[in-house]
């Protein structure tokens, strides 16, 4: 199982076309998804007039070089090892979860495109990182979902409550736990594995198509507030910024504020 192609499998009853479509289909969501996010709440907009405030605000140049630098430790520490968290089994949980989802969506991506069919042979490698990354997604997703969530660890609210902010990382368990279950049930010849697919299909659209009302899009705004924050400390403009609001502070009965906790 681990080393089939599901995708290649199912094309004995439906053309590899249609599945190509829908995959190119899921990126133009995706786009559009992300396009419509900017202009609606208006964050590019607000990011690049923030950062021209910063620039007017610095006390000393940065340079280009010092800019791909900063770029360059931006994407190690704040991006692939999700440096932002505080808390250690939050950021394990962020860390599986999303390089599980990138792996899976690239090894989709190449099984669809490369060996759509068996005539091609996929190699071994490429499926079994596919359900290597589901799984990635699915221990690291459904950790944080039980068990790290603020709500639930620090408010002792049940794990089953939904809001909107949980769209994204519902309909992405949703995807990859149908995904497993689609490739195992297929594999073991099971006459209702079109109706599992069909199911994966539908969580799959919702993922990438509830990109306006989900989280989804803030995987690529990250990246740019985090390297505004290192660019801002270089040029000395984050020092002419007023404390935070959650810098311990002191009140009248000489009582400090502490720091939030994070969890």
């Amino acid at each position: 199982m681990l080393t089939d192609n599901p995708f290649a499998e199912i094309s004995a009853s439906m053309s590899p076309t249609v599945m190509k479509t829908y995959v190119v289909i899921m990126i133009l969501l995706v786009a559009g998804g992300t396009l419509f996010d900017v202009i609606h709440k208006k964050s590019a907009r607000y990011f690049f007039e923030n950062w021209k405030k910063s620039k007017n605000r610095g006390t000393q140049p940065v340079g280009g070089g010092r800019v791909v630098g900063l770029a360059i430790q931006t994407l190690a520490v704040d991006v692939l090892a999700s440096g932002e968290f505080c808390n250690a089994r939050r950021r394990v949980a962020h860390l599986l979860t999303m390089h599980g989802f990138l792996l899976y969506v690239v090894t989709t991506a190449i099984m669809v495109f490369g060996y759509p069919t068996p005539a091609v042979p996929t190699p071994g490698i490429v499926p079994f990182l596919w359900h290597l990354g589901a799984l990635m997604v699915c221990v690291g997703g459904y950790w944080f979902w039980f068990f790290i969530r603020a709500d639930v660890a620090a408010e002792g609210n049940s794990p089953l409550r939904f809001m909107r902010a949980d769209l994204f990382i519902l309909s992405l368990l949703a995807s990859v736990t149908l995904a497993l279950v689609w490739s195992a049930v297929q594999a073991g010849g099971a006459s209702w594995s079109g109706a599992v697919f069909g199911l994966y299909a539908i969580a799959t659209a919702a993922l990438f198509g509830s990109v306006p009302w989900s989280k989804f899009a803030h995987m690529f705004f990250k990246p740019a507030a985090a390297l505004h924050k290192r660019v801002a400390e270089a040029d000395g403009s984050m020092d002419n910024l007023p404390p935070p609001a959650d810098a311990p502070a002191t009140f009248g009965l000489g009582i400090k504020r502490e720091a939030p906790r994070h969890y």
